[in-house]
């Protein structure tokens, strides 16, 4: 059994956290109000901007980094322990990286929380030499690196020693899981399925995908079909295009960047949740397990560390990247295989209650930093 560690740690985290609502500001708050429950003092440097784009993309940006820059130098020299979530685009990872050298001999108690993949593995790549030999210096001081799942080892293998990459898979928050009644409630209409779209609407992540699929639907099949989209966009220009190819479909309601008891009403009446992302940030998304929770099979792609936690035909259908008709296709087979997708949003509505709990990931997330716990203590919630 492991043994508590009851010295209270002083902790620089360098993270996002709400608001915008991200899966990663998500799951990094969940983090901070556990360290904090703990009795640790915390200090907060938050990265969160208020815009979805990557990258350093204004002049009040660039100021915002210069003094994350030097909240760091500020608060590096008492911390006990740092934990950074490092960005995924080229300037990201160049402030990540002054991030550490202002850090100095910390970065020895330093662990890097890798909340996305695809991005990483390609700034880790050839494709970006020099960005690779200057990571390689500055990574292998750092204590640990903290991925999403098996699939995401090898971004960082080549690079820091296995025994100091560690995988905690995400998780679905409490207030997401369906009871046993509403499940069951919810698979009995078999008259219409709730296909659910609950992502911020960003390029690559598939919701234009997901409209041009919507229109290839047959009228009869169309007719059984109701689409809901929720999730905020990058910029008003965006928004506005996607409200003009929505306007003359019936069938298709836009729900606005959602919370609280509107999300939740939203996933327990869904019956699929479509994710066909190809988003080049994408790591393993926390709507998926999401969905788990409130017993929606879920229709998504093979990409960055998705397959980690979703088995084709298992936990719902895999589609094609980019490609309307590959969705078009697996909406249809959710019509004429409903058995099969009602016994998926059974399954995993079980999978999600014995696997990705918020306090199972909590307590292993403290375990990878060194925080072990009595078997019997709970995470704060």
């Amino acid at each position: 059994m492991a043994t508590a560690n009851l010295t209270k740690l002083r902790v620089l985290f360098i993270a996002p956290v709400p608001p915008p609502i991200t899966g990663q500001a998500v799951a990094c708050e969940a983090l901070y109000i556990d360290l904090s429950g703990q009795g640790h003092e915390v200090t907060l440097i938050n990265l969160s901007k208020q815009s979805f784009r990557q990258g350093i993309n204004s002049i009040g940006r660039l100021l915002e980094i210069v003094q994350i820059l030097g909240q760091t130098l500020r608060h590096a020299r008492n911390a006990d322990l740092v934990y950074l979530t490092p960005a995924e685009s080229v300037a990201g990872n160049l402030k990540d990286m002054a991030i550490l050298l202002c850090l100095g001999s910390k970065t020895k108690r330093t662990f890097l929380h890798l909340h996305g993949g695809a991005g990483m593995r390609k700034l880790l790549s050839d494709s970006h030499p020099w960005l690779h030999r200057m990571n390689a210096w500055l990574l292998r001081r750092v204590a640990g690196v903290i991925v999403l799942g098996e699939r995401h080892v090898s971004i960082y293998s080549h690079i820091v020693p296995r025994a100091r990459i560690h995988v905690v898979k995400n998780f679905a928050g409490d207030e997401w899981f369906i009871d046993n009644q509403s499940l069951a409630q919810k698979w009995a209409r078999r008259n219409r399925l709730n296909v659910l779209f609950l992502s911020n609407h960003l390029p690559g992540k598939g919701y234009r995908e997901l409209i041009e699929a919507i229109q290839l639907i047959p009228p009869n099949q169309r007719a059984q079909l109701d689409f809901h989209f929720a999730g905020g966009f990058e910029d008003e220009a965006s928004k506005s295009e996607f409200l003009g190819r929505i306007a003359t479909l019936d069938d298709v309601t836009y729900h606005g960047t959602v919370s609280g008891e509107v999300k939740k009403r939203l996933l327990h009446a869904a019956h699929l949740f479509c994710l066909p992302t190809y988003y080049p940030y994408e790591g393993q998304p926390i709507s998926i397990l999401e969905a788990y929770a409130s017993g929606c099979a879920v229709i998504t792609t093979n990409h960055s560390g998705i397959f980690d936690i979703f088995t084709p035909e298992e936990n719902g259908w895999e589609v094609q990247p980019r490609s309307a008709q590959s969705i078009t296709d697996a909406l249809l087979r959710s019509l004429s295989e409903f058995d099969s997708v009602a016994g998926m949003g059974h399954m995993n509505a079980r999978q999600a209650s014995t696997e990705y709990r918020r306090t199972q990931h909590l307590q292993v997330l403290n375990r990878c930093l060194g925080l072990a716990r009595p078997a019997d203590a709970s995470p704060v919630t």
